[in-house]
């Protein structure tokens, strides 16, 4: 049973070693790459604008995002003083963060730090769990590490905090139940962990925000892809940080153990949703029309599916 369970992380982490020199071959400066389905730039961004994806490898979790966002024109670029600020991580999973369910702790604690060095109001932290919630706010680590750096962590459980909502330009989700910080922060930053989902087939930027809502068993009723879409319609991320360290590649998106996760120390970050998880979808070996609410993201003009159409900042620490 041993040389068995060897003989399949093995196997994993070969694929994934695999995947992460395609990746880099694909952000070289000099790669072309074959256009994808979908609009080469997001309904809302300036004429003639590049989306700007920045991908940081081999460093620890806190410098590589120091340095996506140095990339990125700085936390200030996002967050001014006085404003309010909703940072959403994944909390589904009554996890430890070795587990890779959910983002890690240390990530979420140096979002917090920063925005308030910025100058920031308030930040706040919340996620609808799928496991009970107070298991998954405390195993996950997130819980005390985003008091410790002052954030106001609150219960995604209490239906009182969700108002119902109009999704006018959403396929199949016309209307939801939404967090009232989804609503009413001035900036909205997506955390989410990457990881293979076995409904979804990825979780990463867009599947994130499914966390907003009060009843997710619509999403699942409905249409999971179409609707997983549809949400950004009502309000995309100000900023997407995707922690890619060690994403679980097989029994997502709670996993078994320690041995679903291969390490790639990775983290990418964006303004377009559609762009990073377009990225992400490369890591995991899959390709948008694989994983189809990110095609469909780009059909919704949500962002693009095109890596050769956006601007690319690849940034290598160690």
């Amino acid at each position: 049973m041993n040389d068995r369970r060897t003989f399949l992380k093995t196997g994993l982490a070969l694929g994934a070693a695999t995947t992460l020199l395609d990746f880099d071959r694909l952000f070289a400066a000099d790669a072309p790459v074959a256009p994808a389905t979908g609009s080469t730039a997001p309904a809302d961004a300036p004429p003639g604008a590049r989306p700007l994806l920045v991908a940081v490898r081999d460093g620890d979790r806190v410098a590589m995002l120091d340095k996506a966002l140095e990339a990125l024109g700085g936390i200030g670029a996002f967050v001014k003083p006085g404003q309010t600020v909703l940072i959403k991580p994944n909390i589904g999973w009554d996890a430890p963060p070795e587990r890779g369910a959910n983002t890690h702790p240390a990530l979420v604690a140096r979002l917090v730090e920063l925005c308030l060095q910025a100058g920031a109001k308030s930040v706040a932290i919340f996620d609808n769990t799928c496991d009970q919630w107070q298991r998954c706010y405390a195993n996950s680590g997130i819980e005390k590490a985003a008091r410790d750096a002052g954030a106001r962590v609150v219960n995604g459980k209490d239906e009182s905090l969700y108002r119902e909502t109009p999704i006018p330009h959403g396929v199949k989700l016309k209307s939801a139940k939404v967090h009232e910080l989804v609503l009413d922060s001035d900036v909205f930053i997506n955390v989410p962990v990457l990881k293979h989902h076995g409904g979804a087939q990825m979780s990463s930027a867009m599947k994130n925000l499914m966390g907003c809502v009060w009843d997710r068993g619509v999403y699942h009723n409905v249409d999971l892809q179409q609707t997983i879409a549809d949400f950004l319609t009502l309000r995309k991320p100000d900023l997407n940080i995707v922690d890619a360290y060690h994403p679980m590649v097989r029994n997502g998106p709670r996993g078994k153990s320690v041995e679903d996760c291969v390490e790639m120390k990775r983290l990418l970050a964006s303004t377009d949703p559609v762009l990073i998880d377009t990225a992400c979808t490369k890591l995991l070996g899959y390709t948008p029309e694989k994983v189809t609410h990110v095609k469909i993201g780009a059909d919704l003009r949500l962002g693009t599916t095109d890596l050769s159409a956006a601007e690319v900042r690849s940034i290598k620490l160690a």
